[in-house]
């Protein structure tokens, strides 16, 4: 049976492991410590869905609780996908919020289509810029 929390606490070192179990490991710094570090030190909101004492799921948020939440990492484990761990992490992360914040995402190349079937709507116009790059002024 899975267990999920908002409270219970996350190392870096597990969730180092539990990316590497998905395919989000593919594009978060795995092989840098001390950003994953800061990545789970400064998230306003950490779901996860445990198998006894295995991480097996994180939603991971940064949040002003009010008007947007930015759902950053959506991550489960790939043994223990299309059982609804993802869609329940994520409805946990919402009941965190005020009644008219947004939930905010970008999705992973794989789970592209599956962001509209959970309810989410096709935003067409989102902007990435890349800590390397600079502003045109």
């Amino acid at each position: 049976m899975i267990a999920y929390s908002t409270t219970r606490s996350l190392t870096p070192e597990q969730f180092i492991d539990l990316l590497n179990r998905s395919t989000l490991g593919e594009r978060r710094p795995v092989d840098d410590p001390e950003a994953i570090a800061g990545m789970v030190a400064n998230a306003d909101i950490t779901a996860t869905a445990w198998d006894g004492d295995k991480l097996v799921g994180v939603a991971r948020s940064v949040t002003d609780f009010t008007y947007c939440c930015y759902l950053s990492d959506l991550a489960v484990d790939v043994a223990y996908q299309r059982q609804g761990i993802g869609v329940r992490l994520m409805a946990l992360t919402q009941e965190q919020l005020g009644p008219k914040c947004k939930l905010i995402l970008l999705a992973a190349p794989a789970a592209a289509d599956y962001y509209g079937h959970v309810g989410f709507e096709h935003h067409p116009r989102c902007w990435v810029l890349d800590r390397n790059k600079r502003l045109v002024i």
